[in-house]
């Protein structure tokens, strides 16, 4: 009987396991490297937002977190903020993937940005009665459309909390 360990998929298989396994733990030494640098500066340890710059149309939004520290990223027009954030590595949750389903995406607009808005659908009004810091500027993430008229406004991301 052949053995198993001879036959060539085995050793593909062996091999592609082991550039996977050399991949990660790469990985793991970049992120620890990146930490290590950042601790040693009195930086919070976590890795810069990716900026996506096409040739498409976008706009500047900035993202402020909950600890008040601004993060500006180029928006595609047409693209839900939820999904800008995720796309640049800004943590708003979003943990229905933005089918109107939870408040975790819930972000707070000034007045003049809140009021061009499109209105509110009642589904997004009962999700917000669940979300924290809520206010009258507040809308969730997955139900607004990125269009020119953003151009330069800036987000709040309340505190949710944890």
């Amino acid at each position: 009987m052949a053995s198993i360990f001879r036959h060539p998929a085995y050793a593909v298989g062996l091999m592609a396991t082991r550039r996977l396994q050399q991949t990660q733990m790469s990985n793991v030494l970049l992120r620890g490297r990146w930490a290590e640098l950042c601790h040693c500066q009195n930086i919070v340890a976590r890795q810069p937002s990716i900026r996506t710059f096409s040739s498409k149309d976008t706009v500047t939004i900035t993202y402020v977190d909950p600890c008040g520290e601004e993060h500006p990223v180029e928006a595609e027009i047409g693209k839900h903020l939820l999904d800008v954030a995720h796309e640049n590595n800004i943590e708003l949750e979003g943990a229905c993937g933005g089918e109107l389903a939870c408040s975790t995406c819930h972000l707070i607009f000034d007045q003049e940005v809140y009021d061009k808005l499109p209105p509110k659908l009642d589904e997004e009004d009962d999700m917000l009665d669940l979300a924290f810091e809520l206010t009258e500027t507040s809308r969730l993430g997955c139900q607004i459309c990125v269009t020119k008229e953003l151009e330069g406004i800036k987000v709040i991301m309340p505190d949710d909390g944890m």
